[in-house]
């Protein structure tokens, strides 16, 4: 969560860390993939107050989400990751 902390903070350091989040052991992967969405929230939410700051910090959690588990909870369309099977 520390490292996540500190990317989303400052995204330019996400190119340098995607092997590292490739490959880190998460203890617990479902809360790390919440917090990934309530950054996306968030940024949604607060993208009136700094849209550059706001759609970077989101693009790191979507990059991040897709990376880690192939798709975006959130997305838009039929496949949205939130569907009950």
């Amino acid at each position: 969560m520390l490292l996540l902390s500190e990317v989303i903070e400052d995204p330019r350091k996400l190119p340098y860390l995607l092997e590292t989040f490739h490959t880190a052991q998460i203890k617990n992967e479902k809360a790390f993939h919440f917090a990934l969405l309530r950054v996306q929230v968030d940024s949604d939410i607060r993208m009136h107050e700094d849209i550059q700051r706001y759609q970077q910090r989101k693009y790191v959690a979507e990059t991040l989400e897709k990376l880690l588990y192939g798709e975006l909870m959130l997305s838009v369309g039929e496949n949205s990751g939130l569907e009950d099977d």
